[in-house]
């Protein structure tokens, strides 16, 4: 799957949104660029993202009460604008005691001195290895040149997506265009990084993954809410292993060069941000380690919204979920063992589950019965579907009418190798 083409992973229906090609510095007043500093023996690895004027943020960190000292010192300064952000791949920084402190605010110093804005304007994000100390020297040689080769345009999204990446073998980059309510065209992009060490459970103030988008929106002092719906309804719904980030960040930078109304409470600029959030939880599990299938759950006939993402997340999170799908294993009692420990509600006498790829779909379990019982005809077709390198199982609770959606990905061999040789 990671040598395929991944649009035909990432269908979506909506009117309201105009999808376009794009990335990080699509929205008006961005600019950004990705560089090989050292960190890394031969790839990009530090990033700068540049807004030209000053951006109300919304930033989430992760929940691991284990924290880098990037995210310590930007949690710490919980700041409510920012200009720019200054991100390296390679390295952590994390379990690096006082120094790393001390090296994240020389990036950030550095970063702002060449930018020639103040300190306070400039953020901060890493990722990779755990437990080893920058290599300053290396990074501080780096920083005026990602300055010098910041730019607008498809080959500066391409280089800071890039320079970002740990495990990832894709890019991850989305962009749109939405209508305000008052005629206003506003321009959201984004870029992620995340393959492995993926399984969200983010809040306003907590998130997993490294993901940044910008939006040349006027955003006022009511986003939290609408930004955490969002995060919520995609990044917040994916897995690829169960294990949250030490340092992973997501923001949202908007800086108001579109001019128009603050877009707190306008719909269609959050479904606009809905998009590019989906998009992205659905390439990071895409290109999870070792994956070879993308996994989507559907849950219906919740008793409430919150009870749907339980049961949605508990499928897609399940080890032995994972495990059967690699190997194309109907065994749709380990779907149901997933809900049943998920603590969500649910009718087993009403319960409803199918599998489906590619137009094809079929029942395992309806009303309290099982489908697919060994050498069956449900079970080959069930079979055939789980070879597929998109499988949907779709679930209905039978107690409401709620729903949602979570994406994951299958466990395979290589998964076990990668991060059996992570640090060689």
């Amino acid at each position: 799957m990671r040598k395929a083409r991944v649009s035909i992973f990432l269908d979506w229906e909506c009117e309201t949104v105009n999808v376009i090609d794009g990335g990080i510095t699509t929205a008006l007043g961005y600019r950004a660029s990705g560089v090989h500093c050292g960190i890394k023996k031969e790839k990009l690895d530090l990033a700068i993202l540049y807004s030209e004027s000053p951006a109300r943020v919304s930033i989430a960190y992760t929940r691991n009460n284990v924290r880098a000292a990037p995210i310590e010192m930007m949690m710490k300064r919980d700041p409510e604008f920012l200009q720019a952000f200054v991100v390296n791949s390679g390295n952590a920084n994390a379990l690096t005691n006082s120094r790393g402190i001390e090296d994240s605010h020389t990036m950030i110093s550095h970063t702002a001195r060449e930018l020639g804005i103040d300190e306070k304007l400039v953020g901060i994000a890493s990722t990779g290895v755990i437990g080893r100390y920058l290599p300053m020297e290396k990074v501080i040689t780096g920083i005026p040149e990602a300055v010098k080769f910041l730019g607008k345009g498809p080959q500066y999204d391409s280089a800071a997506a890039s320079a970002i990446m740990t495990t990832d073998t894709i890019r991850k980059e989305a962009a749109c265009q939405v209508t305000l309510g008052d005629g206003t065209v506003v321009t959201i992009g984004a870029m992620a990084k995340g393959s492995g060490m993926i399984s969200p459970a983010m809040r306003t103030l907590h998130a997993t993954t490294l993901s940044f988008v910008t939006t040349d929106a006027v955003l006022g002092h009511r986003a939290d809410r609408r930004w955490q719906r969002a995060l919520d309804r995609s990044l917040n719904m994916i897995n690829v292993d169960g294990d949250q980030s030490t340092n992973d960040i997501s923001v949202l930078m908007a800086n108001g060069a579109a001019g128009g109304q603050p877009v707190d409470d306008d719909p269609a600029f959050w479904e606009g941000v809905e998009y590019v959030l989906k998009i992205l939880a659905k390439l990071i599990v895409i290109d999870g380690e070792g994956a070879t299938k993308l996994i989507e759950v559907v849950v219906n006939g919740a008793a409430s919204e919150s009870d749907a993402k339980l049961a949605a997340k508990a499928v897609v999170s399940s080890n032995l979920v994972k495990a059967a799908i690699f190997g194309a294993d109907p065994n749709f009692g380990r779907i149901l063992a997933a809900i049943g420990n998920s603590g969500c509600e649910f009718d087993l006498d009403k319960m409803r589950l199918m599998m489906s790829s590619n137009g094809t779909n079929t029942s395992l379990f309806e009303n309290g019965v099982p489908l697919a019982w060994s050498d069956s005809r449900v079970e080959s077709i069930a079979r055939k579907i789980m070879e597929q390198k998109k499988i949907t199982i779709k679930l209905d609770l039978g107690v409401g009418e709620f729903s949602a959606e979570a994406w994951g990905c299958d466990l395979s061999y290589d998964y076990v190798k990668i991060n059996s040789q992570y640090t060689t």
